[in-house]
Order: structure tokens, then sequence, then C-alpha cells
């Protein structure tokens, strides 16, 4: 199978590197990098358009060829398909991503922004996340995920699923409670932004904040609260296709 890797971390994040050993261990699949140069993590959906994008071409364990891009993860997408850097993979996966993206934040996620620009282009798409905790454990779902890859396309072909966003909870492998197909909850913070001042005296912030423990039980933030392996299919349709036959109505009647 030929697959395209590719993150917001960077090339060299331990995510993308275990993912990819994990991946090219059987010798079954034609494998290839893209991904940004350094972090680029909550960098959304952002392309560059005015800036020149440098591209370094690496060498990969099994000669294969991996990208690092001085852009961001749609950048790396969009530049190893329509630049012509790789061949079309049959499929895109986006991580090991160090920290969930799950509920609204996957809005701000570069992870799955990478994943669903390889959606627009037509190609099914993947994104993986586990807990960003002190040793996060990239062997395990690396290995979780080459164990059940095949299956995984096979149901998003039979579907038609475009993007599948995946986070594995915070336990040990032995503990997980299996998967779980979920919708996106609501990523809610307190204390999100914190004042600090410099030597000079100037007011500057910091953004950071707790998640709320707010109402999600039924949701991808309920189901690794759980202990399960969240599954949430994505599309990049964001109509609001009930809301828009009742504003159809209304207009009717206005004329």
């Amino acid at each position: 199978m030929r697959i395209l890797l590719t993150n917001d971390d960077g090339f060299h994040a331990a995510g993308i590197q275990t993912l990819y050993t994990a991946l090219a261990r059987s010798g079954a699949h034609s494998l290839t990098i893209s991904a940004p140069e350094r972090q680029q993590s909550a960098k959304g959906h952002s392309i560059t358009l005015f800036d020149p994008l440098f591209v370094e071409e690496h060498t990969l364990a099994n000669q294969e060829k991996g990208f690092s891009v001085r852009g961001t993860p749609a950048d790396s997408v969009k530049i190893a398909l329509q630049g012509n850097l790789a061949a079309k993979p049959e499929v895109l996966i986006s991580g090991i991503n160090r920290g969930y993206n799950l509920g609204t934040d996957v809005f701000y996620s570069g992870t799955v922004s990478a994943a669903m620009e390889g959606a627009f282009l037509g190609i099914r798409s993947i994104a993986v996340s586990v807990p960003s905790i002190s040793k996060p454990r990239f062997v395990e779902a690396a290995h979780w995920l080459d164990e059940r890859l095949a299956l995984l396309i096979r149901l998003m072909e039979q579907i038609n699923i475009a993007l599948l966003n995946i986070n594995l909870p915070a336990l040990p492998a032995a503990e997980w409670k299996g998967m779980k197909v979920t919708c996106l909850g609501k990523a809610e913070y307190d204390d999100i932004f914190e004042s600090r001042t410099d030597p000079r005296g100037r007011k500057y912030y910091w953004q950071a904040g707790t998640l709320r423990d707010v109402d999600n039980e039924e949701t991808d933030i309920g189901a690794v609260r759980q202990g399960y392996i969240s599954l949430t299919p994505l599309h990049y349709d964001l109509t609001d296709y009930p809301q828009a036959e009742i504003l159809k109505k209304s207009l009717a009647a206005e004329d």
C-alpha cells in the first residue's frame, strides 16, 4: 500500500518516526514522509502564500524518500501531492500527534488539517493522536494502527469516509476497552489566557487553559476518558443542512 505520512509536530518528531518504523517493518508498504521541518501545532489549515517553501529531501530507513517543508502541515501535504514530490498515495496518515485532537479543537489542529488536505485531494485520510503526557505511548499506538490499518481503510471505502480522526486513551494498551465510534464534543477551557509581565514592565499573555469538565460522555472526549479508542468520521462540508432547509422555507414565506 502506498502511504503518505505527515504531521504538525515536525519531520523529526518521535510520533511520526515511530509510526514510520512500525509501518515499514513488514515491507508491505511504500512509504513517504512529507512534514513541516519544525513544530507547527495549532496552525489549523493555514497555507503559505507570500513566502517561498523550502524543502529538504531525506533518505529514510528503507531507502524511501522523506521531505521536510518550511511551511505548515497543509503546505506539506499540498506540495508533496500537487508539487509532484510523491506519487499519489492510497492513504494519508497524519500523526502520531503528541496531544489529543478532540472535539472542537479539531478546527485548530494542524494534525487534522493535514489529513483534511488529503481528503480535499481525494485521498482516504487518517489523523491519529495520543495524550500529551511525559512519555506518550507512540509505540503502542503505532503497532495498534499497523495491525488494523487494512480494516480501517476497507471500512472507510465501504462507507465512503473521507477522514477518520482517531484518539487513543491515556492508558496502557492492555487496558484499552476497544474502539468506539463517536461524534465531536465541545472543548471548553478555563483560564485560557495567563497574564504575565516582562522585565520591562510590558504585559503579555500565554494561551493555555484546562479542559472544562462539561457533558461530553457520548462524544470523542467522553470516549477517551472512559478508556476507549475514539473513531470520529469527519468531512469538509460544513453546511448546516437542516437549518438551510428552514432558511429556504423562511425566505419563500417572505416572498
